[in-house]
């Protein structure tokens, strides 16, 4: 479905990717894990075409989108979730959710995806006219992923969602995501807690200094010694089943 080839990504002259090629598969859950800095939110970015790449291609279903505009990319069917939910504070809840369908024109179907987020997220429907920004992070952070889910994405794009959550809130995350992926959505995911993200996963890249040093099966990775030394906050091996 995503494929990367040779990617480069700067901030002025500093690189922050640099030949970075990886595949996603359709139905798939892959994760990018790596230390901050490491480009993992950036090569996001690049995908979601918040950042153009100096150097290679994203090849999205065929279609070569490398530097196309975040609009074109989100009508051919991604959608990114953003580091710290980035919500529309001023906006209320409802409107939020509205602005997430807004390349859409099917009225019908916009309600029927809108039911059911608040079916999915009952907390949603409560504060449906209050404004995001009073929301909690949790619900926030829920609101983000509704938003996502509203352009009815083939790929969604989530960028560190666990990030500043209470641990509660964090399992509830994961489940979602996990819900998200089993109703057939591709999911890329970059996530600090490297661990739960392999659980988590089908396949994981490791990113180093801009740099793929790593690669294969989740589970795979959560046996692999540097991965555990460097990443799991362990130099012993963790039983994987």
């Amino acid at each position: 479905m995503l494929t990367i080839e040779n990617l480069d990504c700067r901030y002025g002259q500093v690189i922050a990717v640099s030949g970075l090629s990886l595949e996603i598969a359709k139905g798939e859950l892959v994760t990018l894990i790596g230390s901050n800095g490491a480009g993992k939110s950036t090569t996001l970015k690049a995908i979601s075409g918040l950042l153009k790449p100096s150097a290679g291609r994203i090849l999205f279903e065929g279609v070569d989108i490398t530097g196309a505009s975040p609009r074109e990319i989100l009508a051919r069917g991604i959608a990114h979730c953003p580091e710290g939910r980035r919500v529309f504070p001023q906006m209320s809840v409802e409107e939020n959710l509205e602005m997430g369908s807004f390349l859409r024109r099917d009225a019908a179907g916009i309600a029927a995806d809108k039911a059911r987020l608040y079916e999915r997220f009952p907390i949603l429907l409560e504060r449906r006219t209050q404004a995001a920004g009073t929301l909690s992070g949790g619900e926030q952070q829920m609101l983000a992923i509704s938003r996502a889910l509203m352009s009815r994405p083939k790929l969604v794009l989530f960028d560190e969602p666990s990030l500043g959550l209470a641990p509660n809130i964090v399992e509830r995350t994961f489940d979602i995501i996990r819900q998200i992926r089993s109703e057939g959505t591709t999911v890329a995911l970059v996530e600090q807690n490297a661990y739960a993200a392999l659980e988590l996963s089908d396949r994981a890249y490791v990113l180093e200094q801009g740099h793929m040093t790593l690669s294969g099966p989740a589970r795979g990775l959560l046996a692999d010694p540097h991965v555990q030394s460097a990443y799991l906050g362990t130099s012993d091996a963790i039983p994987v089943n």
